[in-house]
C-alpha cells in the first residue's frame, strides 16, 4: 500500500497574482476560508503568502496593507513537493523547512496543497492502513 501525496492533498489551491496588495490578499483569503494563497505566474506557482506572512511582515511591520503587494511579502522561491512523492518525505519536507503548507507541483502545474491540517485530520487513516499493512506483511512472512 503507498501512502502518495496525491491521496492527502487538498485538491483547492486558492492562487493569485503577486500585484494584489495584502489588503485585497487578506479579503480573498477570508472569503475562501484559506489561510494561504499560492502566488502564481503565467499560471506556474512562484511563491506562497500566508496569515503569518500578512502578520509578521505587513501588520507587524506597520505596513499600510492597501500599499504592499502579495508578491513584496510572498515566500519564494517556492517548496513544493510531487504530487507521487511519499507522505513521510512530505511530513519531513514540512518539518525542516519549518512550513504547515506544501503546494503539489509537477511539470510547473499546481495540483492542489498538502497541510499539516489535512496530515492531522486523516491521521487515524494513515495509521490505520500503516497497521494493516504491517500485519498482512508479517502474515506473509511468517
Amino acid at each position: 500500500m503507498s501512502y502518495l501525496v496525491k491521496y492527502y492533498m487538498n485538491r483547492e489551491a486558492p492562487t493569485t497574482g503577486k500585484h494584489l496588495s495584502a489588503l485585497e490578499g487578506a479579503k480573498l483569503m477570508s472569503k475562501l476560508s484559506k489561510g494561504y494563497l499560492v502566488i502564481v505566474k503565467d499560471e506556474r506557482p512562484i511563491g506562497i503568502v500566508t496569515e503569518q506572512d500578512l502578520v509578521r511582515k505587513v501588520v507587524a511591520a506597520e505596513l499600510d496593507p492597501s500599499k504592499v503587494s502579495l508578491g513584496e511579502i510572498m515566500s519564494s522561491p517556492l517548496i513544493t513537493i510531487d504530487p507521487d512523492e511519499d507522505l513521510v518525505k512530505a511530513s519531513e519536507l514540512m518539518r525542516t523547512n519549518n512550513i504547515r503548507r506544501l503546494p503539489v507541483v509537477k511539470d510547473g502545474v499546481i495540483y492542489g496543497v498538502l497541510t499539516t491540517r489535512e496530515i492531522s485530520q486523516r491521521f487515524v487513516e494513515y495509521l490505520d492502513k500503516a497497521t494493516r499493512d504491517i500485519i498482512k506483511w508479517c502474515t506473509v512472512i511468517g
